[in-house]
């Protein structure tokens, strides 16, 4: 079923304070979304954000501080959600965090694997999970915008916990686009969104590589939201990851180094540092 706007829908973002994720808000807002929920862990900038957000005969908007690497808390969140604004329409489960760029074995703090896993693979399933049932069982349209990583495409060094956690968001959202066309629930669109590294501050540091410039927010937000209610399985961008994903899977394995290598995707995150604060 088609979404050519979210009027009238209810919305849920994840990290919504900033970045991407307050753009993705500000998008629901201007479609005049009736209800506006922003999730973050950041609770001075939601604060302002939500406030930024709110006008009058706008979207209702709702902030919650969560941190969503605690299961325990996305479950009691989400039932707060549920009793306060009911069913959500649209969710966008964009959170993620980026730690350092040493190679695997520099890895200081253990603390950084798991916490990486459970904001950018982990969160996902569970805050989906809490919201899925109710978008399969109304039968009205209803979207999952998942935001991976051009990193799930490709291996890539100095970053192997963070691929690893979006090669599993990547696998994970859209098998369940899978099992939702499947099942004839066509009513659910999943959508997974890899770019490559973007503007936001997060990627500090990192290079664009061999015609692929750091992504500019906003049109990274144009492209994800608008194939998001389109209803599209994957949106990678830009075109030189879509390249580049599908002449890895044809070259063999030294080849595809070889070319990784020279066009500079293995040495992306060579001087990241990373946004600061």
């Amino acid at each position: 079923m088609g979404m050519d706007t979210v009027a009238g829908k209810k919305v849920l973002v994840t990290g919504a304070a900033m970045g991407l994720g307050k753009s993705f808000a500000e998008r629901a807002v201007r479609e005049r979304a009736a209800d506006v929920v922003l999730w973050d862990v950041n609770e001075t900038a939601l604060k302002e954000t939500a406030a930024e957000l709110a006008a009058p005969g706008g979207s209702r908007i709702h902030h919650h501080v969560v941190d969503v690497s605690d299961s325990a808390a996305i479950a009691e969140t989400a039932a707060t959600v549920r009793a306060e604004v009911g069913d959500i329409d649209v969710l966008v489960n964009n959170a993620g965090i980026v730690r350092g760029n040493g190679y695997f074995w520099e890895t200081e703090n253990r603390s950084d694997i798991d916490k990486t896993m459970a904001i950018n693979s982990l969160a996902p399933m569970y805050i989906t999970l809490e919201f899925l049932p109710a978008m399969v069982s109304r039968e009205t349209p209803a979207r999952v915008l998942t935001i991976a990583s051009s990193a799930a495409l490709v291996a890539n060094p100095r970053m192997s916990v963070y691929a690893g956690s979006k090669w599993a968001a990547l696998g994970w959202s859209d098998s369940v686009r899978l099992e939702l066309e499947q099942s004839g629930n066509d009513h659910v669109k999943v959508t997974t969104f890899c770019p490559t590294y973007i503007d936001t501050g997060m990627f500090d540091g990192a290079k664009g590589f061999w015609f692929t410039p750091i992504i500019e927010q906003d049109a990274a937000v144009d492209a994800a939201w608008t194939e998001m209610k389109k209803g599209s399985p994957l949106v990678v961008m830009p075109w030189t990851s879509r390249f580049n994903r599908a002449i890895s899977g044809l070259l063999p394995l030294k080849v595809r180094d070889f070319y990784l290598n020279t066009v500079g995707v293995y040495h992306s995150m060579d001087e990241f540092t990373g946004r600061k604060g």
